[in-house]
């Protein structure tokens, strides 16, 4: 029998290792901007066409690499940054495991220009599939400036694989925005298809997170600073009343490197409890600085999961910090003590001179003086008692017209079945399920739920057969999108008109919301397309009809009635007629039970 296991070529292994590391083209944009960081650089660009598929660039002004090193960056496992087993755990530098570039230049074509301050001149290298095919001098500005094109070229099936240009574009979008906040000195230029998509100068951090959250954030934020032996906290946690229930910008960064860390999400969660709802988020951007020696990075080929050697210390600590920044700024609810019966006592004031009471009398009052008395007038009382007797005949008419009116849930719940029945068809429980009978048993029906899913369907059909009424805003109003946020647009602007939105881009992302559906009553047009917008990016959708799906089914959920609202019996009775001319009348779009129905049997049961 033949041996059967032999060794891989470079190239086969540089190709399995780049489905570790590059994963998309987000991937590239990260590793090549980290390395730009490592270098030292102050300013970035980033150039991408056809979202990362066509062309990846980095331009950088760092200290560049000599030709010997721009050669050996390309060679697997091949690092400035370890010389030893011991040096894993004392990482300062964002790229360390040397497989980034070996990654990318086995499955694209790349192309490398760079020089040194010493030098003259620069080096150019082009290698493609991980086969050198050029190395010469050329003539360049100093720094590193990196061109990856045709992405997994070689790898068909990888690049079949790859999501729209819409959803690839927002997830480069993110990376750099993590890069960004994780590092507001420097300044980033992101370029997709020659528009400039983020343009970001150097500034402190809080200046960092307006230019990418929106100057709105900016009134929002609560800082918070902890200096221990153990960890430097720091950074910004936004109000309790601005809390959302998307998870959207919610930021962890390492010794400045992005991170994420369930552990500590948690222990912001019980800082604000008791502040916000249980299913609502508070937004944060917290940097943590600690020994690179109590940390392990190299846990993940992305780097974004970190183990920390005290854990729960720092858990502790991050949650007082935060409980003591809430208070600090008054977000923790005061003692309010009673103050209505209280008698307000003026402060003293020495300088202010006091007056003896002064008692003013009328000397010529004489309490004798018949004249001076006015007799009260005398009372009909045949008048008053015969108003008396036509009140209760009134009372009586009234009570006799009682009958044919509609009596509210709590008077209804008091009446014998009989008389229910003579009133109602349905009956509304608790403004929040509607009952009814039916052969089997009795029907419970969930009122919000039965009109997310009536509203969906309509809204659905509205974006499929392209109708939707809008009514124009007499001042239209104006919203700031993030970056990613804004990106979103043009994929839903056509749907959102369909379903009556009318948006208008006034520059950067900042948009003007020209008319709303006339079926919405007093709108908050900004918070609502945010909600929406955000719903669309928390599940990251990227099929045409998945999309449409998802608008629908988030505007719905924002106009359906609410629970705790009275219903007539006209809308009640309109609710269930809709309800059971949907195709699907039983679930609503997103799995949640309608309808349930208890059969005679169970009912007997319980009253056994």
């Amino acid at each position: 029998m033949s041996d059967i296991i032999h060794l891989l070529p470079d190239s086969i292994a540089n190709q399995i290792a780049a489905g570790e590391v590059i994963q998309r083209p987000a991937s590239v944009v990260k590793e090549l901007v980290e390395n730009a960081i490592d270098a030292k650089a102050t300013h970035i660009q980033i150039i991408i066409k056809d979202a990362g598929r066509t062309t990846i660039q980095v331009i950088d002004n760092g200290k560049g690499m000599s030709g010997t090193d721009a050669r050996m960056a390309f060679e697997r496992h091949a690092t400035s940054k370890i010389q030893q087993a011991d040096d894993l755990f004392a990482l300062t530098t964002m790229g360390f495991r040397g497989e980034a570039l070996p990654s990318i230049s086995a499955i694209s074509q790349v192309e490398i220009k760079t020089r040194t301050s010493e030098n003259e001149l620069g080096s150019l290298i082009h290698i493609s599939g991980s086969k050198l095919e050029l190395q010469e001098p050329v003539s360049t500005i100093e720094g590193t400036c990196i061109t990856v094109k045709n992405l997994f070229f070689n790898v068909p099936a990888r690049r079949k694989f790859l999501k729209s240009n819409e959803v690839e574009r927002r997830n480069i979008l993110m990376e750099v925005e993590r890069i960004a906040l994780a590092h507001p000195d420097i300044e980033f230029t992101l370029y997709d298809n020659n528009v400039i998509l983020l343009q970001l100068p150097p500034a402190v951090l809080r200046q960092r997170i307006t230019q990418l959250i929106g100057k709105v954030i900016d009134q929002q934020l609560i800082e918070i600073d902890v200096d221990t032996t153990l960890v430097k906290i720091f950074g910004y946690i936004t109000k309790p009343e601005n809390a959302k229930k998307q998870r959207g910008n919610q930021f962890f960064f390492v010794n400045g490197r992005y991170m994420r860390h369930p552990y500590f999400h948690r222990a912001i969660t019980v800082a604000f409890e008791n502040l916000i709802q249980a299913d609502y988020n508070p937004n944060y951007f917290i940097y943590f600085q600690v020994d690179p020696n109590s940390i392990d990075v190299n846990i993940h080929p992305t780097k974004t999961e970190v183990k920390f050697e005290n854990e729960q210390a720092i858990w502790q600590i991050l949650m007082v910090c935060i409980k003591e920044s809430l208070g600090k700024f008054n977000a923790v609810p005061s003692i309010d003590f009673d103050t209505d019966d209280s008698i307000p006592i003026p402060v003293f004031d020495k300088d202010q001179k006091t007056q003896s009471p002064h008692v003013s009398i009328n000397p010529n009052y004489n309490p004798f003086d018949q004249s001076s008395y006015k007799r009260p007038p005398k009372m009909d009382w045949e008048t008053l008692y015969k108003d008396f007797e036509k009140g209760i005949d009134e009372d009586e008419d009234w009570e006799s017209k009682a009958s044919s009116l509609n009596f509210s849930t709590e008077q209804q719940e008091h009446l014998p079945e009989k008389e229910a029945d003579i009133f109602l068809d349905y009956y509304q429980y608790k403004q929040k399920y509607i009952f009814t009978s039916v052969k089997s048993g009795l029907m419970i029906i969930d009122q919000h739920r039965a009109h997310v899913r009536i509203l969906f369907d309509k809204y659905l059909k509205n974006i499929v057969q392209k109708k939707g009424f809008s009514q124009r805003m007499l001042f239209p109003e104006m919203i700031e999108f993030t970056t990613s946020e804004a990106a979103i647009i043009p994929i839903i602007k056509e749907d959102m008109e369909y379903l009556g939105f009318e948006l208008s881009n006034l520059g950067g992302n900042t948009f003007a919301v020209q008319g709303v559906p006339s079926e919405i009553e007093n709108p908050d047009a900004p918070k609502l397309i945010k909600s929406m917008i955000e719903n669309i990016i928390e599940t990251g959708l990227d099929v045409k009809s998945e999309i449409q799906e998802k608008l629908a089914l988030s505007f719905a959920k924002s106009v359906a009635i609410k629970y705790g609202k009275h219903l007539s019996v006209e809308e009640i009775t309109d609710i269930v007629n809709k309800l059971f001319a949907c195709p699907t009348p039983n679930y609503t779009p997103d799995g949640k039970k309608i309808i349930s129905v208890i059969n005679d049997e169970e009912m007997d049961r319980k009253l056994k």
